[in-house]
């Protein structure tokens, strides 16, 4: 049975990490707005975090079941990095500087000396997109580990867990992707990222506080 309140905890945490200025997520706006294999990327990126997620959430689980001190091992982790991470947002939000901005085009010389923008295949985009999902570190701790410690401190309802964490993937990619063209102008302003982020680090802050605090 559904449980809508690790639902929630599971959509809102996910949103808050998988927003963050970075590699991947310039790369889909670059491809969005050039509107190019968006259909490939974009379900390339919600399969990375179906299996990424899964295993997070199955694995932390599994061990967390079986070792039940872990459970309060957990909670505190999970808290400590989203308070970090709020730190982080908030600094961000602070001091501004951070901007989302599509990687620049390719071009070749056409006919007459003309630049020619040069289309990407559609295997290189998949493979570049899986490639800056999968060898990122960070990305692979934050979607693994993280969610995954989070997520066994709902017992049974980190299932439901996952299904917020997954439904934000696919939300914030196909949003992002198919969006970009319209979101661009927005996203790469100083001012949005810098409300942005501070939204993020307050939700992080609420949802470290209850983790410990149930």
């Amino acid at each position: 049975m559904l449980s809508f309140a690790a639902f929630l905890a599971g959509l809102a945490i996910c949103l808050g990490l998988i927003t963050s200025i970075g590699a991947q997520n310039s790369y889909v706006l670059r491809q969005g707005i050039r509107r190019e294999h968006v259909g490939a990327i974009v379900i390339a990126c919600i399969a990375s975090e179906i299996v990424l997620q899964t295993a997070g959430v199955a694995g932390v689980g599994v061990l967390v079941t079986h070792v039940p001190w872990l459970d309060g091992v957990a909670r505190w982790a999970g808290a400590i990095f989203l308070v970090g991470y709020a730190f982080v947002c908030a600094r961000r939000a602070w001091r501004g500087g951070g901007s989302l901005v599509a990687a620049p085009d390719e071009t070749a010389a056409g006919e007459g000396g003309v630049a020619v923008r040069q289309r990407t295949s559609r295997r290189t985009a998949v493979l570049t997109i899986l490639a800056l999902t999968w060898l990122n570190p960070h990305a692979l701790i934050e979607t693994t580990l993280v969610m995954g410690s989070i997520a066994a401190t709902h017992g049974d309802a980190r299932w439901s867990f996952l299904v917020g964490g997954l439904l934000a993937s696919a939300i914030w990619f196909v949003g992002f992707g198919y969006g970009a063209r319209f979101l661009a102008p927005i996203m790469r302003t100083e001012r949005a990222w810098r409300i942005l982020d501070g939204g993020i680090a307050v939700v992080m802050l609420v949802i470290a506080v209850a983790l410990v605090a149930l």
